[in-house]
């Protein structure tokens, strides 16, 4: 089974989202089998839950649709267990701590080793708080992904030496969603993460076209893109995967020789 740190090991990584069960769980895995065939170094699937707050309307609205139409967590564990038979790239999942803990924080994470999960994103759960959650991912061997944002400014260096498998920086304040242009300056953060460790650094938030991710690419170990593959999937349902295989090929020829 590969590592995170496996996705930023052949240069730049470009990692994709996408929200699980939207518009179903069959057109979901054929994406995510696309996305790896097409240069995703590695997988963040969106677990749905009702009150995604550090989401843009786009993901928001794939998380309605995904749970009005039966969405579960066990849904999504067997997916994985069905996926994980082909693709072999890091999978993390990207959920909310109440998802978590309704489940059973130690269950759920146990399943997640059990089934090829390589990490876990809570973006609902500041650094300060990540002990409810750490413990248990270390106990059963998964990344607890930290977040920098903006605004995180003198606490950079203290989440960045306590990071694991990739560091995740939010490009700008906000929510998730595209942007026409990033304006925050990601070198400096980049350069303040490294200070204080090695582990790599990809950047999200706002990152939808080319020439936005080899800007980003070259500031960084990796771009991490969500609400663009998510417009797709919610403009062309389930004959969304050429478009998604398309897309990411575009995405990941943008950063592959930065």
């Amino acid at each position: 089974m590969s590592n995170i740190k496996d996705a930023f090991a052949n240069g730049k990584a470009f990692i994709a989202f996408i929200t699980c069960g939207d518009p179903d769980i069959e057109t979901t895995k054929k994406a995510v089998k696309e996305m790896v065939r097409n240069g995703a170094d590695l997988i963040e699937l969106g677990i749905p839950f009702s009150d995604p707050t550090a989401e843009g309307p786009v993901i928001q609205a794939a998380d309605v649709r995904a749970l009005k139409n039966g969405i579960t967590t066990d849904k999504i564990f067997d997916m994985v267990r069905e996926i994980r038979k082909d693709i072999k790239v890091p999978i993390v999942f990207m959920t909310y701590a109440n998802v978590v803990f309704s489940y059973d924080s130690d269950k759920f994470i146990s399943i997640c080793r059990d089934i090829g999960i390589n990490g876990l994103i809570l973006p609902d759960v500041p650094f300060e708080e990540k002990d409810e959650f750490d413990p248990i991912c270390r106990k059963y061997g998964l990344d607890l992904i930290s977040l920098i944002a903006p605004t995180s400014e003198d606490r950079i260096s203290m989440i960045a030496k306590e990071a694991k498998g990739f560091v995740y920086i939010v490009s700008s304040l906000g929510v998730t969603g595209t942007r026409t242009e990033i304006t925050t300056d990601i070198g400096s953060m980049v350069k303040l993460v490294r200070k204080s460790t090695d582990i790599p650094c990809a950047v999200g938030f706002g990152i939808s076209k080319p020439e936005q991710a080899a800007k980003m690419a070259d500031l960084s170990d990796g771009v991490i893109v969500g609400s663009a593959i998510i417009k797709i999937v919610a403009e062309e349902g389930r004959d969304s995967i050429s478009h998604i295989g398309e897309y990411v090929k575009s995405m990941k020829d943008a950063i592959r020789d930065i």
